[in-house]
């Protein structure tokens, strides 16, 4: 099941199954969540005995850090495997793949691409081979029926064009809402003040709540700074305090001007992870 979809009561009948497969036919179930950080902890926590039990395999698949998202209980019981994004080169040649392939790509169609243009796709699309596959099929459909049976040009002013109207297709609700803050979180996480900028102006100019962003801040302040530099919560607090009394477009720079501090400041975990340790033992 996906964790956005799915509650206790699905985990339940699920898991009931599974019970009964083992008990009767001494059949293990493999069960795969996806998005599993979306589950919160008494959802993780309806895993436990079956997991402890030997009733089911647990396989979770998260964008985020599963030692920040997913229950110690939990964690403790199974082994993290990192599947690491894509690199240009890779990229570059599923792109070429995808515009041979007659019969699942794009290969039917007569497409003029330089190099330059299949560089500057894999370059945007930063490991992800969805998003290289996505701008491809829009460039097609730039096209009409007709012209389609002509040659397609694929140039970088139409990549462009296609991705600034892209980056405003944002459903605050939706996979690219939560794709993005994930995306801001990484580039803070890796000392990233580019990139940070770069995700949170997109956020901002797609429509997303400014204090939803902040908040998300001030959680990244104490869990992943915290005592490295104390300043860092309290200047997140201040961006919230000076955003709600200029108000758009001008308090967006007191985010911005937050989200760079966060990027730059020295990061560590210690008071997420002492917090869980003495959690465990209360």
């Amino acid at each position: 099941p996906a964790a956005v979809t799915s509650g206790i009561k699905q985990i339940k009948e699920i898991m009931e199954v599974a019970r009964y497969n083992k008990r009767e036919h001494n059949i293990k179930t493999i069960l795969f969540v996806d998005e599993i950080h979306r589950f919160n902890k008494a959802q993780q926590d309806a895993f436990l005995p079956f997991v402890e039990k030997g009733t089911i395999i647990l396989m979770g698949a998260t964008t985020e850090n599963p030692s920040f998202e997913v229950i110690s209980a939990l964690l403790s019981r199974t082994k993290t495997f990192v599947l690491y994004k894509l690199s240009t080169e890779d990229i570059k040649i599923l792109i070429r793949r995808a515009l041979s392939d007659s019969e699942r790509g794009l290969g039917k169609y007569n497409i003029k691409i330089s190099k330059d243009t299949i560089d500057f796709i894999a370059g945007f699309s930063d490991g992800d081979a969805r998003i290289a596959y996505n701008i491809l099929e829009l460039a097609v459909g730039a096209y009409s029926g007709e012209d389609r049976q002509k040659v397609i040009e694929i140039d970088t002013a139409l990549i462009e064009n296609i991705i600034q109207k892209k980056a405003l297709l944002y459903d605050k609700n939706g996979e690219e809402h939560f794709n993005l803050i994930s995306a801001l979180h990484k580039s803070m996480r890796d000392s990233d003040p580019d990139a940070a900028v770069y995700w949170t102006v997109r956020m901002l100019e797609s429509g997303e709540d400014p204090l939803y962003i902040i908040r998300r801040m001030v959680r990244f302040a104490s869990e992943d700074i915290g005592l490295a530099d104390p300043n860092a919560l309290q200047v997140t607090i201040s961006a919230k305090q000076s955003f709600e009394f200029i108000g758009p477009p001008e308090g967006y720079l007191a985010v911005i001007e937050a989200v760079i501090y966060l990027a730059l400041a020295p990061k560590s975990n210690s008071l997420y992870t002492t917090y869980n340790k003495v959690k465990s033992d209360v």
